[in-house]
């Protein structure tokens, strides 16, 4: 299996990529389920509010998650904000990722400035090295499967993970991402996968501190 040779940086220990979405968890219940993602080890967490503008993001944040960018830094966690440069940076987030249909990097950067983290949704080896060409600090790559939080959108499946590993992956991080759960995570790195993002698998889990730390386990085994 390739090696990753990512050493430098906010995201070089992050094989598990959390996040935070109100489709799987209550917004009351949020700060606790962030908690226990964190505590079992991930080592990136978004925010993810799908149906939100930026002006509901804002405030689901500061009424339910005021102290979570404080949490992720006692836990070294960079926190990202799904979609909303502005809210990313109105919170003190460390970085924001964007979709393919979100505009450019450069008009994000206008935006947040030049140190924020912003990474990039992509569907395809061509869109892979696109982002990386442009200069995004890590990309999503997927949906491995399909996915109830992408609807309509088919799995791209697993026979392109290597190639975008080996020509992206040693260059930036790579998260794999898309219906990946405990239960197929060992095809996913057998098939290149060195970082992975998991949902609803540990959002619905009966221990999500548990599962986060089985999951991390995994993923340590795998480098």
């Amino acid at each position: 299996m390739e090696s990753d040779t990512i050493t430098e940086g906010p995201l070089a220990q992050a094989k598990l990529y959390g996040i935070l979405d109100t489709g799987y968890v209550e917004v009351e219940n949020m700060m606790h389920v962030a908690s226990q993602l964190l505590e079992g080890g991930a080592g990136v967490l978004q925010l993810r509010a799908k149906g939100y503008d930026a002006e509901g993001v804002l405030a689901l944040a500061r009424k339910h998650l005021a102290d979570l960018p404080a949490l992720c830094r006692k836990h070294q966690v960079p926190f990202i904000i799904n979609d909303f440069p502005d809210v990313a940076v109105a919170l003190g987030a460390d970085g924001v990722h964007i979709g393919q249909d979100d505009g450019s990097l450069a008009a994000v950067r206008q935006v947040v400035g030049s140190e924020m983290l912003v990474g990039r949704s992509t569907h395809s080896v061509e869109q892979a090295q696109g982002a990386l060409a442009e200069g995004f600090d890590y990309i999503g790559f997927g949906p491995l499967f399909p996915t109830p939080t992408k609807q309509g959108r088919p799995g791209i499946g697993l026979e392109n993970i290597r190639v975008v590993q080996e020509t992206v992956g040693c260059e930036i991080p790579v998260f794999c991402i898309g219906g990946v759960k405990p239960d197929n995570l060992e095809l996913v790195l057998a098939s290149g996968a060195r970082r992975v993002v998991i949902v609803s698998a540990l959002l619905l889990a009966e221990d999500v501190q548990s599962s986060t730390r089985e999951v991390v386990s995994s993923l340590g085994e795998s480098s």
